[in-house]
């Protein structure tokens, strides 16, 4: 079982709270983030969003090094929680102009595409136990400004090749989220 280390109770993580769901995505109670990503885990809400361009290329993003969990993986193309009150499609509007620089006017077709519940731990850091939206957008402007507090990388990869073959790019080490709602998308 995984305790808060010393050094997690200094994270930034300690001082924010996340949803907790059951397992139809029914708000229950706000939990510590912290305290949701350690020991067993708590079920909590959380979105993962899928930018594309207009050739159907998926943006990948290599999460910073000094992430809690899954640092230096590569997500599809965001992933984290709303807070209290906010909706899916905010909180994804949110993350993407922090994480990316990607402001509204650069789409018009954020929309989410499916919802399923997974858990996963990472090595003896913590676990993730979610009921993860996944939203989708493609975007008329490709300009990005990326935040090196989130971000170590950006790689376009053609979605379809991607998803149809993901064993090509297991070297770069991809998250589970983003591995289980490719999976499911069915094209």
């Amino acid at each position: 079982m995984t305790t808060p280390r010393d050094d997690d109770l200094q994270h930034e993580n300690a001082g924010q709270d996340v949803i907790a769901v059951d397992a139809d995505d029914t708000e229950l109670e706000l939990v510590n983030r912290l305290e949701a990503h350690t020991g067993d885990g708590i079920r909590h809400r959380a979105f993962t969003a899928l930018v594309f361009d207009d050739e159907d290329n998926v943006l990948l993003a290599q999460r910073a090094p000094d992430k809690r969990l899954w640092g230096t993986y590569w997500d599809g193309t965001v992933a984290s929680h709303p807070v209290d009150g906010q909706s899916q499609t905010d909180a994804t509007r949110q993350r993407l102009e922090e994480e990316l620089g990607i402001t509204p006017d650069q789409y018009d077709n954020l929309r989410l595409t499916d919802r399923f519940e997974y858990k996963r731990y990472f090595e003896n850091a913590g676990v993730e136990h979610e009921v993860c939206a996944v939203l989708k957008l493609t975007l008329s402007d490709r300009e990005l400004e990326p935040n090196e507090d989130e971000v170590a990388g950006l790689l376009w990869v053609p979605y379809e090749r991607l998803h149809s073959n993901p064993e090509w790019y297991r070297q770069l080490r991809l998250c589970p989220w983003f591995e289980i709602a490719m999976r499911r998308d069915v094209r």
